[in-house]
C-alpha cells in the first residue's frame, strides 16, 4: 500500500505526534491526503523542550491542527521504577492518554510513527500499541526509516535529517529509579552538548556520573575539546567521561 492510499482510505483520526521524522511525516501525509486528522503531543518529563517546538513548528507548516496533552508521567510508580520494561508501561499511559482525547474529539482511529525499520520482535513499547490497537501506516506501507528521510525531504519539512531521539528516561539505566532531577540534568548537559555542534550523542548516567557518547565521527573533536566539555559539564555532574566506544544507534 503507497501512503497517500492509507490516508485516503482513513480520511480522518488521531495520529500520535513526538516531533521526530517519523510521525512529522504522517502529519505531512495525513494533511495533504486526509481530510479530517488531528496531531496530539503528550508533553511530559522524558521530552526535551526542542521535541515539543519541532512539533509545533512542523504542524504549522503543514497545516495540520495540534493539541497538546499534559501527561504527568512521573507520578506512576510502574514508570519510575524503572524495569526492564518501563517503556510498555510508558507507552500505555501515553498512547491511553491520546486515546481518550481522540475519543472525545470524535476519533476512534489512532496512529504512530513506528516505520518498518524498527523491530517489533522483543520491543516492550510495541506490545503496548498492539494491545491498544495503535496502527502504524509507514510500517504497513513498507515505509523504512531511509525511506522517511528522504519523503520528508522531497516535503520540504526541516526535521528530514533529524537525529532519531529516544526519551530522556534511556538514559538511566533499567532498575535506577527515574526522578525528574536526573532527567534536567541530562537534558541541560545535552542542550550544552548540542551547543557546542555535536550532533546525534548522548549523556548516560551511571550513578550520579555523566558517560558522553558520541559517534565514531565525533570521537577525536570530542577527546580535543575534553577540558572544555569538563569544565562545562562539571557544574552538573560530580564525574564526567567520554565513552571511548562510541554511540550506537539502538536507543
Amino acid at each position: 500500500m503507497e501512503l497517500n492510499a492509507f490516508f485516503e482510505q482513513n480520511p480522518s483520526g488521531a495520529l500520535a505526534f513526538s516531533g521526530g521524522v517519523d510521525s512529522s511525516l504522517l502529519v505531512w501525509a495525513a494533511a495533504k491526503y486526509g481530510q479530517g486528522w488531528h496531531a496530539y503531543y503528550v508533553h511530559s518529563a522524558f521530552q526535551p523542550a526542542f521535541e515539543l517546538e519541532d512539533a509545533r513548528r512542523v504542524a504549522e507548516q503543514c497545516g495540520m491542527p495540534l493539541t497538546i496533552i499534559e501527561g504527568d508521567i512521573l507520578q506512576y510508580p510502574e514508570v519510575t521504577a524503572n524495569p526492564a520494561d518501563r517503556c510498555y508501561y510508558c507507552k500505555r499511559r501515553i498512547f491511553s492518554a491520546i486515546l481518550r482525547q481522540a475519543a472525545k474529539d470524535g476519533h476512534k482511529l489512532v496512529i504512530d510513527g513506528t516505520n518498518a525499520s524498527d523491530d517489533a520482535d522483543d520491543r516492550p513499547g510495541m506490545r503496548a500499541l498492539r494491545e491498544l490497537e495503535v496502527r502504524s501506516p509507514l510500517r504497513e506501507c513498507g515505509l523504512t526509516k531511509s525511506d522517511v528521510r528522504t519523503m520528508c525531504r522531497e516535503a520540504d519539512l526541516f526535521v528530514w535529517n533529524k537525529p532519531s531521539y529516544a526519551c530522556l528516561a534511556t538514559r538511566i539505566p533499567a532498575g535506577t529509579p527515574i526522578t525528574e532531577e536526573a532527567l534536567r540534568k541530562v537534558e541541560r548537559g545535552e542542550d550544552l552538548l548540542a551547543s557546542m555542534g555535536f550532533r546525534d550523542f548522548r549523556i548516560r548516567l551511571r550513578g550520579g556520573a555523566a558517560v558522553i557518547q558520541v559517534t565514531e565521527s565525533q570521537q577525536d573533536e570530542a577527546w580535543e575539546r575534553r577540558k572544555e566539555l569538563l569544565s562545562r559539564l562539571t557544574p552538573m555532574f560530580p564525574l564526567v567521561s567520554l565513552d571511548l566506544a562510541g554511540r550506537t544507534c539502538s536507543d
